[in-house]
């Protein structure tokens, strides 16, 4: 099969290339062209994700076209984006037709949950690797970004924390476990759901906010550092799903939810006069902590002591919690 063969079979005809809002031209140019209407911004983000580093390299094609997608699109609704388009570069050892739909089916159940559609990208031979590229429109001085946290702030989640860290020795095969508790863990793991409605939510609330990928205190830190404030969380407070809680003792759970990583969840800072209005359509949402003048992350326990965290988060290069 040769590549525009393939690009033609499995992603050219494919639902999610159909068009849509904003995409004025899709697959089939040099480029795709977007139409974005007056006073509103182009917000792009990239991801790459590597088997055996971000994915095993036997991973179900299916769960992975999920994947993929939902941890770029999770990026446009840490901005409160609006998504519109997104490009895939796939680099695969063979061109696999099995392989290919599986991927295709999944990449598009989740396009058609996030409303976006596909609108060009490359393929070529090498180790399995994805990169997706994705676009959205936010009006103009609206975006949420991580400068902007004031002391005072409550610093918030958009629902359970640690679900991605736990699912990780299941999907690694390190645990082996049947049920309902693991079933909703991987499910968590290989479908996230990006919070675009509550990113859209939060533009003109929210003071600044991110999406949880390398871990809750990682993450947080990359706030308290672009906007020179210190960033308290209570550890009684995390949320914590009842299959996590379920399946794991409390010490590990609650350490999946401050570095484990892979949650996409939001994680932003709000202050105390916009929580009921959030909290009305988004019960889910939790208050974790709290802003205050200083600077870096802080752990608490239920006492008000400092606590040291065992570690930080997910890092590409250097050790773990630097």
């Amino acid at each position: 099969m040769g590549e525009f063969e393939l690009i033609r079979r499995f992603f050219a005809s494919a639902a999610c290339a159909a068009g849509g809002e904003g995409i004025a031209l899709g697959i089939g140019d040099d480029c795709a062209l977007l139409q974005l209407p007056a006073g509103e911004q182009l917000a792009v983000s990239t991801d790459t994700l590597v088997a055996g580093v971000h994915f095993p390299d036997d991973a179900d094609p299916f769960l992975l076209g999920h994947r993929a997608l939902a941890v770029s699109a999770s990026d446009l609704a840490a901005m409160g984006g609006k998504p519109i388009a997104f490009t895939l570069a796939l680099t695969l050892p063979a061109a696999r037709a099995d392989w290919l739909d599986g991927f295709a089916r999944g990449l598009c159940a989740m396009a058609s949950g996030c409303g976006i559609g596909l609108v060009g990208g490359d393929t070529t031979r090498g180790p399995l690797s994805l990169t997706l590229t994705v676009f959205g429109r936010v009006p103009v001085g609206q975006a949420l970004t991580r400068a902007g946290a004031r002391p005072g702030d409550l610093l918030c989640v958009g629902g359970s924390l640690g679900d991605g860290g736990g699912a990780l020795p299941l999907v690694l095969g390190e645990l082996k476990h049947n049920g309902p508790e693991a079933d909703y863990l991987l499910q968590r793991y290989w479908a996230p759901q990006p919070q675009l409605a509550l990113g859209q939510a939060l533009r003109g609330r929210a003071t600044a906010a991110l999406d949880i990928s390398d871990g809750l205190l990682a993450d947080c830190g990359h706030i308290a550092a672009a906007s020179g404030v210190a960033l308290w969380v209570d550890a009684d407070k995390l949320p914590l799903s009842a299959a996590l809680e379920g399946l794991f003792s409390s010490e590990f759970a609650r350490n999946c939810a401050l570095s484990g990583g892979d949650d996409y969840r939001l994680a932003f800072t709000l202050p105390a006069s916009e929580l009921a209005a959030i909290l009305a359509d988004w019960p889910e949402v939790a208050v974790i902590g709290r802003v205050e003048v200083g600077q870096g992350v802080h752990l608490l326990d239920a006492a008000g002591i400092e606590l040291q965290p065992p570690a930080l988060g997910y890092q590409h290069f250097g050790s773990q919690g630097d």
